[in-house]
């Protein structure tokens, strides 16, 4: 068409037919004018296309018709199946990115990541909740929670792990810090991972005691079982097969008594030594818990009436409360009166030389709506090195104990996931004992 204006129009002019040719040249520029918004229609199409995808804005659609024929139509067609692609790639990847952000949230283990600067960029819940400070923005503001635990992190290098106590409402975590190194589009970021192993250690150190207690009742029980033997048929040859008439004695009546009198002490030492190793059978052989719905107030009341005899022959104030009254736990009924009875023990004999004994007793949740059955007595208290030591078996501050019961205790609570937690102060006179579910 163009060619033909500029044909048209020259032979016209040659014609002196100027009105002709200025309609020609009108018409020229009218398709001069078309062809270059054509040429310029594509450059737009495509400039657009290529700031969307800049932009990661792949909800542009280009129409399917166009009034510039099928080349259109195919080239917008293209810029749609090139958008929808991209499209499904940025939501896999919001996917995935999703996915990861919900494992490193619930992961039981804290996670912090922090920048050159401190700048916080991960602090997931498991963090938070060992720590027990809110979100922070900079690592700085974790010294005002712990100091100890803020100086370990920034010197830890990338690599290393260390242990680390730390005191959390009453509690002893016994935390494995290990730092490791990330680099993203160049800048550097020490990646810091957070586990309580406290459970973990309580389990292998009575382990340990187990095995221990296994191999000496064994040895134990098999040394002395011959002797008690032994000596029960000595004491019947002395007193059903030798003559006491005063011709035939062979042993004088002194002599013969102390012999008796030895014999028997040693089958009497030997019994309470095979008793006393009876006793730790239930230390290394606890079964599983049978779980069932249990009610913190029936519990206690039924402990206070077991032992109702010696709280009044010691005068003994005993306080009650459980809030809300129908707590509940899941626990194995039988094991949990046991652990409560040692713990109740206690506390009696604790508060027994107190001028006005008194032993408080209360079922509770806690902010984290952890259930907490607590025994408080005002005894004279547990000194700081005995803390320690007290859940050790064959460890006890009693002339006539065993060391047997708290260790006892502790490992029936640890089977129903649970802690013991032992709070005392000497100068207070004041005794808590909280079993943690």
């Amino acid at each position: 068409m163009l060619a033909l204006t500029f044909g048209g129009g020259t032979y016209f002019l040659i014609q002196e037919q100027y009105m002709v040719t200025a309609a020609a040249a009108i018409a020229s520029g009218i398709i001069i004018s078309s062809l270059i918004h054509y040429v310029e229609s594509t450059n737009r199409k495509v400039t657009f296309f290529l700031e969307s995808i800049e932009n990661a804005d792949f909800t542009v659609k280009f129409s399917r018709d166009s009034k510039y024929g099928k080349s259109f139509q195919q080239l917008n067609e293209a810029f749609n199946q090139v958008l929808d692609a991209f499209r499904e790639v940025r939501a896999e990847k919001e996917e995935h990115l999703q996915y990861l952000n919900t494992v490193v949230q619930y992961v039981r283990v804290g996670l912090i990541s922090f920048d050159q600067d401190g700048k916080i960029e991960l602090f997931n819940n498991a963090a938070i909740k060992l720590l027990g400070t809110p979100y922070i923005r900079n690592i700085s503001e974790l010294e005002k929670h712990s100091a100890t635990l803020f100086e370990i992190l920034i010197k830890l290098k990338p690599g290393d792990n260390t242990l680390l106590k730390l005191s959390k409402n009453n509690q002893e975590l016994q935390l494995s810090v290990t730092a490791t190194e990330l680099r993203l589009r160049g800048k550097a970021f020490k990646l810091v991972s957070l586990q309580n192993i406290q459970p973990e250690l309580q389990q292998k150190e009575i382990e340990s005691w187990q095995n221990l207690a296994k191999v000496l009742r064994h040895e134990i029980m098999n040394s002395i079982t011959p002797i008690v033997s032994h000596v029960e048929t000595l004491n019947e040859i002395l007193n059903d097969e030798l003559s006491w008439t005063p011709d035939t004695q062979l042993l004088t009546m002194e002599t013969t008594q102390d012999v008796t009198k030895a014999l028997k002490t040693i089958e009497k030492r030997s019994k309470g030594l095979l008793h006393f190793i009876n006793a730790y059978r239930s230390f290394s052989e606890i079964p599983k818990p049978k779980f069932g719905r249990v009610k913190v107030l029936d519990l206690l009341e039924r402990l206070v009436q077991l032992f109702d005899g010696e709280i009044k022959k010691q005068n003994t104030a005993v306080g009650l409360k459980v809030v809300p009254a129908d707590l509940e736990i899941s626990a194995d009924q039988e094991q949990m009166e046991t652990v409560l009875i040692n713990l109740f023990k206690n506390a009696l004999e604790a508060v027994g030389g107190s001028k006005n004994p008194k032993i408080s007793l209360s079922g509770r949740l806690d902010e984290q709506s952890h259930t907490l059955i607590e025994i408080q007595d005002n005894g004279p208290g547990i000194i700081p090195e005995a803390q320690d030591q007290i859940f050790i078996p064959f460890y006890t501050t009693k002339e006539k104990g065993s060391g047997i019961g708290l260790s006892l205790s502790r490992q029936i609570i640890q089977l129903h996931h649970g802690k013991l937690i032992v709070k005392s102060d000497p100068e207070k006179s004041q005794t808590m004992f909280t079993i943690m579910f």
